[in-house]
């Protein structure tokens, strides 16, 4: 089983519904809409795929089936960006 959790500390801000991290280290700055600032929020803690996709369903009261593909492409694109770890269990 995978699991995903942050990679470091950043500076985080949530501006009208937005959110950037800033990773110093890297000199970069990423954008996230509302859900993928509810997703960065949830792996804080190492979760797995399955736990991300049943917070977010719950939280924006959806089906899991219907968004799985969706976290699944921004948790890679989290970890192209150097912002996401991934283990395997």
């Amino acid at each position: 089983m995978t699991s995903y959790i942050q990679k470091g500390e950043y500076e985080v801000m949530e501006i009208d519904s937005e959110w950037v991290i800033l990773n110093s280290h890297e000199y970069t700055v990423t954008t996230l809409n509302e859900v993928g600032g509810y997703c960065w929020k949830v792996i804080e803690n190492k979760k797995t795929l399955a736990e991300i996709i049943e917070a977010v369903a719950t939280h924006y009261s959806t089906e899991s089936e219907l968004i799985e593909a969706d976290i699944q492409h921004f948790l890679n694109k989290l970890i192209d960006c150097g912002l996401v770890e991934q283990y395997a269990s």
